[in-house]
């Protein structure tokens, strides 16, 4: 379902103290502009099969969203192919589709278009929607009055109402109280019932033991292993100690 081939992103960093469009041009054309190139991927390769369950772990800034980013078509790689065998759904930045001057009502017809969901599909699930964020009567309220539970809990529940092929997830399994959590951990589990191949990065090691069938682990970049959830997971825990 997921083959990436030699996947790299490289970005130039500048250390120039550049304040102004004018000294830009004035060090361009004088070639005085210093790049420093940096490696947020390097040829990372590794294939998915479908129905798998794939966790990536790695220290903060190892690549992990980047490569989740890459994998959803939000970056393109500097190197590199990245083939799906099917339509994916991600789950990266919850509430990153919000018009915070609409309603909970109007954001989810608008968020779920973002995500690809058509209006007579949102017209079916709205009921639903509405009901698992638990947002009640708050739902006719303008979004810029809603507390980051609120809105998390909302994207969540648009976001997690389709049985997708793909389904890519960024830590937003730690989304509102203990029992949202739990809630949220059950809907993910019905997903992946229902043979929907998932990538998922979490710090929470506990977390990736209970729902992977195999884990990568990345670090500045490139990866240290790929191997079966228990393994993967003593290694990189032994290495972090």
């Amino acid at each position: 379902m997921i083959k990436a081939n030699n996947i790299s992103i490289c970005y130039r960093m500048s250390h120039d103290k550049i304040q102004s469009i004018k000294e830009y041009l004035v060090a361009l054309i004088k070639h005085k502009i210093r790049y420093e190139e940096f490696r947020a991927l390097e040829d990372v390769s590794f294939e998915i099969q479908k129905g798998e369950v794939v966790g990536i772990v790695g220290n903060n800034g190892a690549g992990k969203s980047t490569l989740l980013k890459v994998i959803s078509g939000i970056l393109k790689p500097t190197r590199g192919s990245v083939e799906l065998g099917g339509n994916v759904v991600p789950m990266l930045e919850l509430g990153s589709g919000f018009d915070y001057d609409l309603t909970g009502r109007e954001n989810i017809f608008l968020n779920g278009s973002i995500l690809g969901y058509s209006e007579s599909f949102l017209k079916s699930k709205y009921q639903e929607i509405v009901d698992f964020s638990e947002l009640g009567e708050f739902i006719d309220i303008p979004v810029r009055n809603y507390s980051s539970g609120m809105i998390m809990r909302l994207a969540f529940s648009i976001a997690s109402m389709v049985s997708p092929d793909i389904l890519i997830v960024d830590e937003i399994l730690a989304v509102g109280d203990a029992a949202f959590q739990e809630k949220s951990y059950a809907r993910m589990t019905e997903l992946m019932s229902h043979g929907t191949t998932v990538l998922l990065v979490s710090h929470n090691i506990e977390q990736i033991r209970r729902l992977c069938d195999r884990v990568i682990w990345l670090d500045h970049g490139k990866i240290v292993a790929i191997g079966d959830t228990q393994t993967v997971c003593d290694q990189y825990a032994q290495s972090n100690r």
